[in-house]
């Protein structure tokens, strides 16, 4: 029990002091993680490589939370939408990555079977740094972002039909005794296909992947219902726990990746309504599970082997990441992902993966990897990801400022007064409310991602500031806790809903005004919680129509008073049409049950109207009581 709560002491100790100094270097997060285990492993010895490698194992159940939060993020539509960058993009990065290495491989004299899995392992990229990285710096909502989201996502799934050919290119020539000292270790570990035919072995994974599905779908809205009608928020996050662990303990039994099997389940969760509080509850345990294994990624380099090879090693890390940056370079300019965004996807994935471990364990203990190989490969490996925040810093110092006109990349504003009310977006709307704001005397802080749109607001004294407005620690800065109300008035539709979701869940006493774009995004800003939403054409679109009718004779008395009955019905219409759409599954909200019940209120609106020009026209109406 001492040993284990030294271990603990000394790697959070390691990170407590590592973490804030290279975050206020600028160097982020990750490489401090990394550098903390470097410095308690392999410079002072405090902790072990084996001991490090235990450690790991249940560190990279970070990975598998994280995967959960990413699928909580995605609808099946939105997943749909990136079907083309899906397949295209991250299939075409691992098949040409993996062919590029094997080839290398096997022209240095590589058995061809280790070449291919060598191939396929250096084909993968760091999940865990790379979106780590993204959410620190707000690169997620990038178009390089995106990309690279694709290509992870891709090469995640691309691990199952890997893990399944690895086996097929065993080399009987590596004798048994590596196959049984590298499974001695596993001989206790639970197995549901161990001896299977490849049939049965395809039902298992089907009826496992299924299960996920379906049981997400069907069975966690109860089990959540019911813990939280306790009112206890420890039981709530120990059943969302429960579901994690028990997904990705099904996903290892059938011998498939923990990480697919949460991130389907949290694709499958993303409309419930428990899915912020889900996110509230696994974000600590990720953060503090990720950064453990980042520190035991540093703990775990061998020096010695690194010192004695250090020449061949520097110089496999550098082919890799040059071989991997050139490629991707390559379909960035095929997809059309141009300029700093195109650098972002180039250099974010240059790197291998931590999957890529495991990977050279499953090679290793199947004959396909000699052990002279696995080592170097892993440092290969641990030294790839280390470069990742350096390559980061090398967009951000170097990329960035070449694409000066990109105004996202730019650092934020310091913030240093607060208002009653925050305003995200200064556009043609945010600046409408900003006015009536100040004009009735009140306080007011716009925030805005367009460098020029905030200089042209300054220069008439309207206190504006530069910054992602979707960025947690901007709204801190902006006083976030003080406010309130917030008006969210930005253009990017998924980045509006994503704020509203984030403030509903984060700052539940807040009030919230956004503006939306359409009827869609009307319902979505509702479900995200928000208190009052605007859509942006309809008022203007009414008094237009009212104008209209007076232009067509119709006095401006009774135009007004029609145009006040289209919006009484338009308003209770949208009620009705949101409660149905809420009722409804993703792919059932524009079917055919709500067109047909939007039809039908289009006529009662229509029959409304009527009715009130009629009454308003008693002569009208007269004539046709005549009639």
């Amino acid at each position: 029990m001492t040993g284990l709560l030294l271990d603990a002491f000394i790697y959070l100790a390691a990170a407590v002091v590592a973490v804030p100094l290279t975050k206020r270097l600028g160097l982020g997060s990750v490489l401090g993680y990394l550098l903390a285990g470097v410095i308690i492993g392999p410079v002072l010895g405090l902790v072990g490589s084996e001991e490090s490698t235990t450690i790991q194992h249940y560190a990279e159940f970070g990975v598998v939370m994280m995967l959960f939060l990413v699928g909580l993020e995605l609808e099946p539509a939105m997943l749909w939408r990136m079907r083309t960058r899906l397949l295209g993009l991250g299939g075409l990065q691992v098949s040409l990555t993996a062919a590029l290495f094997t080839l290398v491989a096997w022209w240095f004299g590589t058995d061809w079977r280790s070449a291919i899995a060598i191939g396929l392992l250096l084909s993968l990229s760091s999940t865990a740094i790379v979106l780590q990285t993204f959410q620190e710096k707000g690169l997620s909502g990038s178009e390089g972002g995106r990309s690279a989201f694709s290509v992870l996502l891709f090469q995640d799934i691309a691990v199952i039909p890997m893990l399944a050919l690895i086996p097929l290119l065993a080399i009987p020539e590596l004798g048994s005794g590596q196959l049984s000292a590298a499974g001695a270790a596993d001989h206790h570990d639970l197995s549901l296909v161990a001896g299977l035919s490849g049939w049965s072995y395809a039902l298992v994974i089907v009826g496992a992947v299924g299960g996920v599905i379906v049981g997400g779908h069907f069975c966690s809205r109860p089990l959540f219902q019911a813990v939280a009608s306790t009112g206890l928020r420890e039981a709530f996050t120990a059943a969302a726990l429960l579901l994690i662990i028990g997904i990705a303990l099904l996903m290892s039994l059938v011998g498939l990746s923990p990480a697919l099997g949460t991130f389907l389940a949290g694709v499958v969760l993303a409309n419930s309504e428990f899915r912020h509080e889900l996110e509230t509850d696994i974000e600590p345990f990720k953060g503090l599970l990720l950064g453990l294994f980042f520190i035991t990624v540093g703990a775990a380099v061998q020096f010695s082997i690194l010192i004695e090879h250090a020449g061949l090693i520097i110089g496999l890390t550098i082919a890799v990441i040059v071989g991997k940056a050139l490629l991707l370079y390559g379909l960035a300019l095929l997809f059309r992902v141009r300029r700093a965004d195109g650098w972002l996807f180039t250099l974010s994935l240059a790197q291998a993966g931590e999957f890529g471990f495991v990977l050279i364990s499953y090679a290793t203990q199947n004959r396909v990897l000699p052990d002279s190989l696995t080592s170097v490969l892993s440092l290969v490996v641990a030294l790839s990801m280390f470069c990742t925040p350096l390559l980061f810093i090398a967009f951000d110092r170097l990329v960035t400022p070449r694409y000066a006109g990109n105004d996202a990349q730019a650092p934020p504003d310091s913030i240093d007064k607060h208002g009653t009310v925050i305003i995200a977006g200064s556009g043609r709307f945010g600046q409408i409310v900003n006015r009536m704001l100040r004009g009735a005397g009140i306080d007011t802080v716009v925030i805005d991602r367009t460098a020029q749109q905030i200089e042209n607001m300054r220069a008439v004294d309207i206190r504006s500031y530069f910054g992602d407005a979707t960025r947690p620690a901007l709204l801190h800065a902006a006083g976030i806790e003080q406010a309130l109300l917030f008006v969210i008035a930005i253009d990017d539709v998924d980045q509006a809903t994503g704020l509203a979701r984030h403030l509903r869940s984060s700052h539940p006493n807040l009030k919230i005004l956004a503006r939306a774009f359409d009827r869609g995004h009307f319902y979505t800003l509702k479900e995200a919680g928000v208190d009052w939403v605007v859509i942006e054409t309809y008022h203007s679109a009414l008094e237009t129509g009212k104008q209209a009718l007076t232009s067509l004779g119709i006095g401006s008395e009774q135009a007004a008073d029609l145009a006040s009955a289209f919006h009484d019905a338009e308003v209770r219409g949208r009620d009705i049409l949101y409660e149905q759409w809420r009722e409804k599954s993703e792919g059932e909200r524009y079917g055919h049950g709500f067109r047909s019940l939007y039809i039908e209120l289009e006529e009662a609106l229509r029959e409304l109207m009527q009715e009130e020009k009629e009454n308003d026209n008693p002569q009208t109406s007269g004539n046709n009581a005549q009639d």
